[in-house]
């Protein structure tokens, strides 16, 4: 079977150098394994996309000598597919609804806090982990974020150890077989009304459909991978490899991120910059 490798992208602002070793890992891992590169699109924030950041895609990948087969896939034109999935997961009584602002859960967690006197879990991106005691669903009307039941979830596993083979390095150095977490991630949300898909559940659905054998990604995104294999086993979806690799940090060792306006690929090109000129920089000569 020909491995299928995969660059996701969200087009929320223009790529970056981060994008550029992101891209090129991918593309060097497909060429070693002699496998097929597919490109996808995960525009499910529908507040942050733009049409002009979707083309940033394919203009910076296509200047930097990067090939994919066509045509992408566009997450926001597959939300029957992750809405299957949900439903899958709700007639398992797997999800719940959740109208707890951000702002709630703070003043909860804080609370526990106070009531326990140490601190509250948190989950691996730093939110307060829930379910917290004495919290249900918010006082808020309207439209419910789903939540998936992390205690229940797991429990619908099943007794089969879950966990994944790295063929890179997590941010402590994991590799090999590695176990996964999904508890210390709590009650994720799956689904809200603005975007109802969640990266999670969408980029599980999305690999399965696709037939992805290898994901290839950064190592912010490793401890999202026990969320991820939960995920794959309560939905019977297959498991793919995973090679985490390094992040490109800023001078002050912050990861490159778009919503720090860190300089993107096209600014480097109009100062003039060649493709090599960025490989040098990310050190994928």
């Amino acid at each position: 079977m020909t491995p299928v490798f995969r660059f996701a992208p969200s087009p929320t602002g223009r790529l970056h150098l981060g994008h550029a070793l992101s891209a090129a890992c991918v593309w060097r891992a497909a060429a070693e394994a002699r496998g097929r590169v597919l490109l996808r699109i995960e525009d499910i924030d529908p507040a942050r996309t733009k049409p002009e950041f979707v083309d940033g895609v394919f203009e910076d990948l296509a200047w930097l000598g990067f090939a994919w087969e066509e045509p992408p896939r566009r997450q926001s034109a597959h939300m029957a597919d992750y809405r299957r999935a949900l439903d899958a997961l709700e007639a398992r009584g797997l999800l719940y609804p959740c109208r707890l602002a951000r702002s709630e859960i703070a003043a909860a967690s804080a609370r526990a806090e106070a009531d326990l006197g140490r601190p509250w879990p948190r989950d691996p991106d730093g939110a307060p982990r829930l379910p917290v005691p004495g919290v249900a669903g918010g006082e808020r009307q309207g439209p419910a974020a789903l939540r998936l039941d992390m205690g229940a979830a797991i429990a619908a596993a099943g007794a089969e150890p879950l966990g994944w083979f790295e063929l890179g390095e997590g941010p402590a150095g994991e590799t090999g077989s590695v176990p996964a977490r999904p508890q210390d991630w709590g009650d994720v949300i799956l689904a809200r009304k603005d975007t109802p898909t969640s990266y999670h559940l969408a980029v599980v659905v999305d690999d399965a459909l696709q037939g992805v054998t290898h994901v290839v990604r950064g190592q912010d995104l490793f401890h999202a991978t026990s969320i991820h294999r939960l995920l794959q086993r309560l939905l019977g979806l297959p498991a793919p490899a995973y090679r985490h690799h390094r992040l490109m940090a800023d001078a002050d060792g912050l990861k490159l991120a778009k919503t720090r306006g860190s300089t993107s690929i096209a600014s480097l090109r109009a100062a003039g910059w060649t493709p090599d000129d960025v490989f040098a920089a990310i050190g994928a000569h």
